[in-house]
C-alpha cells in the first residue's frame, strides 16, 4: 500500500529511542522528512545518521527538553527551519515516575502535567494553522493502554495520560473538516527501554526478580510475546497516512490483545 506520504513534513516528539524512534523510522521509510526531538544529541545525531543512510526519507534532529518552558518556541522555530512547514506532527513524551495515588504528591501532577499534557495541546495548537491552511494534517498521539485499563503502579500516567483522551476527540471533531485528523495510539507491552525500567521497578516493589516479572506479564498477553518498536511504528504510520483520511477521533491498540474490554 502506497501511503502517499513521501516528501511529507513530520516532527516527532521524545524520538532519540523507543517508540517515538520507532514511529520516526517508519515515517522516513515511507519517504517522509522527518524531525526528530529528544534531550540527548549524540543519540539523535546517531538516528539521524542512520535513518539518512537507510532511506527513502530523510531526518533531521533539533535537541529539546518537553519540561523546558520554552519548549514549544523551540520547536516552532525548528520546525520553520528544518521542515518548512508541517504535515504530521506526532505527540509523544516519557513516562512519569512509577508508583500509587498516595505517591501522587502535588509537585509531581504539576511538573508532569507541564511535559505531558500542557506541552503537547499548547504545541498542536501552535501548528495547527499550519495545517488547516493547507488542508491535509495529521495529528497523532502516544498514550499508553492504561486510558482503557488502569495499570497498577502507573497511578500518573494513569491519570495524566487520560486527560489527552477527552481532549484528542475533541479536538478530532474540531478539525476533520479542514482535512486534519487526530488520533491516538495506545502502546502496550513493546519492548523499549522504558519497560525494562517499569519491570525493574515492580520488581523492586514486589521483592520478585525482573525475569519472574516479566514471564508474568507476557502470561497475559495472547501472542505470548512483547511487540516490537518496528511493529508500533508501522501501526503509527498508517494512522499518519493519506488513505487513513476517514480515520479519526480513535484509538488503535497495539497490544497483542492483553486488554480484556472490546
Amino acid at each position: 500500500m502506497d501511503l502517499g506520504i513521501t516528501g511529507k513534513r513530520a516532527l516527532v516528539l521524545a524520538s532519540s529511542r523507543g517508540l517515538g524512534l520507532g514511529i520516526a523510522k517508519a515515517l522516513a521509510a515511507e519517504g517522509a522528512h522527518v524531525l526528530l526531538c529528544g534531550r540527548s544529541a549524540d543519540k539523535l545525531k546517531a538516528n539521524c545518521e542512520a535513518i539518512n543512510a537507510a532511506g527513502p526519507g530523510k531526518a533531521d534532529y533539533v535537541e529539546a527538553d518537553l519540561a523546558d518552558a520554552e519548549f514549544v518556541q523551540t520547536m516552532m522555530h525548528a520546525v520553520k527551519e528544518k521542515l518548512g512547514g508541517i504535515d504530521i506532527l506526532v505527540n509523544n513524551t516519557g513516562g512519569p515516575t512509577p508508583g500509587t495515588v498516595e505517591d501522587m504528591t502535588a509537585e509531581k501532577l504539576y511538573s508532569f502535567f507541564q511535559s505531558m499534557v500542557v506541552r503537547v495541546i499548547t504545541l498542536t495548537n501552535a501548528l495547527l494553522p499550519l495545517m488547516q491552511t493547507q488542508g491535509f494534517g495529521r495529528i497523532l498521539t502516544v498514550a499508553s493502554s492504561g486510558v482503557l485499563e488502569p495499570i497498577p503502579n502507573l497511578a500518573l500516567s494513569n491519570t495524566l495520560r487520560g486527560a489527552l483522551v477527552g481532549w484528542n476527540k475533541t479536538l478530532a471533531t474540531e478539525v476533520a473538516s479542514y482535512g486534519v485528523t487526530a488520533n491516538m495510539i495506545l502502546p502496550g507491552r513493546i519492548h523499549t527501554d522504558r519497560i525494562d525500567e517499569l519491570d525493574g521497578a515492580n520488581a523492586a516493589k514486589s521483592g520478585r526478580t525482573i525475569e519472574e516479572v516479566r514471564s508474568a506479564s507476557i502470561k497475559t498477553i495472547p501472542t505470548g510475546r512483547m511487540g516490537t518498536t518496528d511493529e508500533f511504528g508501522a501501526a503509527a504510520a498508517f494512522l499518519c497516512s493519506v488513505p487513513a483520511s476517514y480515520i479519526t477521533g480513535t484509538m488503535l491498540r497495539v497490544d497483542g490483545g492483553a486488554l480484556k474490554s472490546n
